[in-house]
């Protein structure tokens, strides 16, 4: 179990949050606005009203106990510069930063966040890699070069196994998971028989997969 700040509670702040406490951590919420905070009062055991702009009040959180601060603040960039400064100088652990464009990451960067994540980047490019090739159900990207992919079957390797069809040698990507419709089989062994609804979670290279997906 770690211990959980997450300052900003707007539509990312909310399903961050709730996520991390799902997962059975320990997790404060804090926003300025006290709507908000009351109406997740009954989600949150830990959420507080505070503005985190402020050095006094980010220092009464006791943010060098934390083992992750997010700093989800949505529409006021500034204040998120400023909250992000106030918990590096503070001492903050690990300091995880949201942003939309890349001269805000840079400028994260340059005041010490740790991590930087685009959410509505990362969701516009997965959507778009995802509907811009038929057959692809879910996709990560690891490098600019290799993702991991979710793709249905060739309908002719109904009845074969891995090893019949030589996935690796004949399409260039690595099956590190086999689907099914209620169940997941990771690492499948090469002896593994296809059944018809089967789905395969890949890893290589986007040419190489989308070739495949084209023929499912």
């Amino acid at each position: 179990m770690k211990s959980i700040l997450v300052i900003g509670m707007g539509r990312f702040g909310r399903h961050l949050a709730k996520k991390m406490q799902d997962l059975g951590n320990d997790v404060m919420v804090v926003d300025e606005n006290e709507e908000i905070i009351q109406q997740y009062s009954s989600v949150f055991t830990d959420a507080q009203i505070a503005d985190c702009t402020n050095e006094g009040v980010l220092r009464s959180l006791g943010v060098d106990s934390f083992d992750i601060c997010f700093v989800t603040i949505g529409s006021d960039f500034q204040s998120s510069l400023v909250v992000t400064t106030l918990l590096k100088r503070m001492g903050a652990k690990y300091v995880v930063a949201k942003a939309k464009q890349d001269i805000q990451s840079e400028l994260l960067k340059q005041i010490g966040a740790d991590e930087i994540v685009y959410p509505e980047r990362e969701t516009a490019e997965k959507l778009a890699v995802k509907h811009n090739q038929k057959n692809i159900f879910d996709y990560i990207q690891l490098t600019s070069e290799y993702s991991i992919y979710e793709i249905p079957i060739l309908r002719e390797w109904v009845g074969r196994t891995i090893a019949e069809i030589s996935i690796r040698r004949k399409y260039n990507i690595n099956i590190i998971a086999i689907k099914g419709e209620n169940n997941l089989n990771p690492s499948p062994d090469a002896d593994y028989r296809f059944t018809e609804n089967d789905h395969i979670v890949v890893i290589g290279k986007s040419t190489d997969v989308f070739k495949l997906s084209s023929k499912a």
